[in-house]
């Protein structure tokens, strides 16, 4: 292992509810193992990220319902394939080589998967996302 795969691993949080059990599927101890801590630890990156995603779209997002908030969320997360492409590269920059060669085997499921939990940290930090105060006044 490289000095970069250790350093990597040293700064990943342990989740302390994650349980790996034999008979999970490869891609699913991947996102145990790998891509929930690695989530958790770009977390305020993520946050953002987003929050340069809504100014970049004309603020659009402060004028919707909190429904359509959630949608939204979604719809950027799961269609907008630059804004997908950005997020997974925060998330695939952090991880070993090792892991990396792991994820070439089963990216479409696994990249399903990250969009999956990015868009649910997202979701369930909507409160973050408020309009600032410069453009209240506006």
């Amino acid at each position: 292992m490289t000095g970069r795969d250790t350093q990597l691993l040293a700064i990943r949080p342990i989740i302390d509810s994650i349980i790996i059990r034999p008979d999970m599927s490869v891609e699913e101890r991947f996102q145990n193992e790998t891509v929930r801590p690695i989530i958790k630890l770009q977390n305020d990156l993520l946050l953002a990220i987003f929050s340069n995603y809504i100014a970049k779209h004309k603020n659009v997002f402060y004028q919707l319902t909190i429904d359509k908030r959630l949608s939204y969320i979604e719809n950027a997360t799961q269609k907008d394939i630059k804004f997908r492409n950005n997020l997974k590269g925060v998330i695939i920059g952090q991880f070993t080589v090792l892991e990396y060669e792991n994820y070439r085997l089963h990216s479409s499921a696994l990249n399903k998967r990250m969009m999956t939990i990015v868009k649910q940290r997202l979701q369930s930090n909507i409160q973050l996302f408020e309009k600032p105060k410069t453009l209240e006044a506006s």
